[in-house]
């Protein structure tokens, strides 16, 4: 398949959830089993190009007009599962959350009112007819949500400064790539875990966390990720990708990250009542992603 450019497009973080394909009603499933077994699927960067290269007509297509039939796909101990784009999906989500992101003049010279109200229209009319719809993916720019971290451990995390296939490496086509969407040539900085673990990690931590404090952003944010891994097969694959912002950090910052570790800290420090701790971990924390949104505005 071509991709629409070979330009790097950041710097976006990704959730995902793979699904085995026993998950996917018929003919979908059918679908999924003839796309997995192709040799040129597509890579996060070709969907971030395709989805950029659609703002550029005018009137831009906010949300494409078809949705997409790609997906990334793994497979977990001779499982073949599956993540599907549903590109036209979350570009109405995305479109939602623009308002609180850019400034009414700004937003309206990207996207014109009338615009954004056909896109609205729109996704009112097919939410109707599909109620049950939900993203297998969920991103975020310039940075990783924190309830995120909670979902993993830093024993899970996998860092490559470089791919051994950009590197011309014969064991190129070993288990950490082979089967993921790469970004072509891209350091690699993810984690990966079972749904189980992701689901009881999630209990855990609500439940450290409401012990200690009575509401916050991070409570509410686990609980809305809790809810939405409660949507998927219970044998599926939950990664964490760091995505296009391994473009903008350096190795040496992406190899000293250990958020996973340091969000595992701090709830473990609260659940023993180690307050001075908690807040050791999450000075590390702010520190870390307040230095990544930095880059964010020095550009």
């Amino acid at each position: 398949m071509p991709k629409v450019s070979s330009v790097i497009v950041p710097y976006a973080s990704y959730l995902r959830v793979y699904e085995p394909l026993a998950a996917f009603p018929e003919p979908e499933r059918s679908h999924w089993a003839r796309y997995a077994r192709r040799p040129d699927r597509p890579s996060y960067q070709d969907e971030l190009r395709r989805s950029l290269a659609d703002l550029v007509p005018t009137p831009p297509v906010p949300v494409p007009v078809h949705e997409s039939s790609d997906a990334f796909v793994v497979e977990l101990d001779g499982v073949v599962c599956v993540c599907p784009w549903r590109t036209r999906l979350r570009g109405w989500q995305a479109l939602g959350d623009l308002g609180g992101q850019l400034p009414t003049p700004v937003l309206d010279a990207v996207l014109p009112p009338v615009v954004r109200r056909q896109a609205a229209a729109d996704y009112e009319q097919w939410l109707a007819e599909n109620p049950d719809a939900r993203p297998w993916i969920r991103s975020a720019t310039w940075h990783v949500p924190m309830p995120w971290f909670v979902l993993v451990t830093d024993e899970e995390r996998c860092y490559e400064p470089f791919p051994k296939a950009a590197t011309g490496d014969a064991d190129a086509a070993e288990p950490a790539h082979a089967a993921e969407p790469p970004g072509s040539g891209a350091p690699v900085l993810r984690y990966r875990t079972p749904m189980v673990q992701a689901r009881r990690r999630v209990a855990r931590g609500l439940k450290a966390l409401r012990d200690a404090m009575d509401e916050g952003a991070l409570i509410d944010g686990l609980v809305d990720v809790g809810r939405w891994l409660e949507e998927f097969h219970p044998r599926s694959l939950v990664e964490l990708d760091y995505g296009g912002l391994v473009h903008a950090l350096p190795d040496d910052m992406l190899a000293d990250d250990h958020s996973a570790g340091d969000v595992a800290a701090g709830i473990e420090a609260l659940r023993a009542g180690d307050g001075v701790g908690a807040g050791e971990a999450y000075a590390r924390l702010v520190e870390r992603w307040r230095a990544v949104r930095e880059r964010q505005f020095s550009n």
